[in-house]
C-alpha cells in the first residue's frame, strides 16, 4: 500500500510519462492519420520532451504546484497547437490544489486531477461524448476521487482510474465528433479511436505503473 507521493517521485512519474509518449509517437500519429493531421503523435513528443528538459534542471526543493507550472509553461511554449492550451491549463488547475506541498496524499492527487479535468473542458468548451480527450479525462478523475475516497491507497485509486481511462477511449470509436475539424467529417469519425483520448489513456497509464514501481511507503 502507498499512503504518500513526493515531488521526487512525482518527477520520476512526469520523465516516465515523456518517455512513453516518446515511444508511442508513431501509432499516436499512425492513429490521427485516419481522420486528422497525423501529427498527434510528433505533437505530444514534442511537448513532452520539452518538459523532460525542464524537469532535469528543477531544484529539490520545489513544491508540487511549482513543479506543475515549469511543466505546464514548457508544454506550452513547445506546442502551440490546441494541446498546448489543454495541457498547460491541467497541470496549472492541477497544481494549483497543491499549493505549497511537498508531500501529498490519495485524497490530494485526487483533487489534484479532478481540477485538471475540469480545467480541460473550461479551457476546451467541450462535454462528454464530444470525441474529446475530456471523455477519458472527466469520468477517469471521478473514478479516482470515488476510490480515494474510499481506500489511502495511491496505487488502488490510480489503477481503477488506469483501467477507466482505457474503457473511455475505446468507446471513443463509435462516437461522432462534435468539436474542432474532425467535426466536419460526420460518419467518417466513427470507426476511430480519438487520438487525444488514446495520448490521455497512456499518460494515466504510466502515472499508475510507474507510481506502483516506487518502493517508498
Amino acid at each position: 500500500m502507498k499512503k504518500e507521493l513526493s515531488t521526487n517521485e512525482f518527477i520520476k512519474i512526469i520523465l516516465a510519462i515523456c518517455d512513453n509518449v516518446e515511444k508511442e509517437k508513431d501509432y499516436l500519429s499512425e492513429l490521427d492519420r485516419a481522420t486528422g493531421d497525423g501529427d498527434h503523435g510528433v505533437t505530444m513528443s514534442i511537448g513532452w520532451s520539452a518538459v523532460k528538459e525542464k524537469v532535469s534542471t528543477l531544484e529539490d526543493n520545489f513544491t508540487f504546484d511549482k513543479i506543475c507550472m515549469q511543466i505546464a509553461s514548457s508544454f506550452l511554449s513547445a506546442v502551440g497547437a490546441s494541446a498546448g492550451p489543454l495541457y498547460a491549463t491541467a497541470l496549472m488547475r492541477g497544481g494549483a490544489k497543491l499549493k505549497v506541498l511537498t508531500v501529498i496524499n490519495s485524497l490530494q492527487l485526487s483533487e489534484c486531477f479532478d481540477a485538471a479535468a475540469n480545467g480541460i473542458q473550461d479551457r476546451g468548451k467541450a462535454n462528454l461524448g464530444d470525441k474529446t480527450m475530456l471523455d477519458v479525462w472527466l469520468p477517469t478523475a471521478k473514478k479516482i476521487k470515488d476510490i480515494s475516497l474510499s481506500t489511502d491507497d495511491i496505487t488502488e485509486s490510480l489503477k481503477e482510474g488506469s483501467l477507466t481511462a482505457n474503457e473511455k477511449m475505446l468507446s471513443t470509436k463509435d462516437m461522432l465528433s462534435k468539436k474542432g475539424r474532425s467535426s466536419k467529417l460526420g460518419e467518417r469519425r466513427r470507426g476511430n479511436i480519438d487520438t487525444g483520448d488514446a495520448s490521455s489513456a497512456l499518460i494515466l497509464k504510466t502515472f499508475h505503473d510507474d507510481t506502483k514501481n516506487l518502493y517508498i511507503y
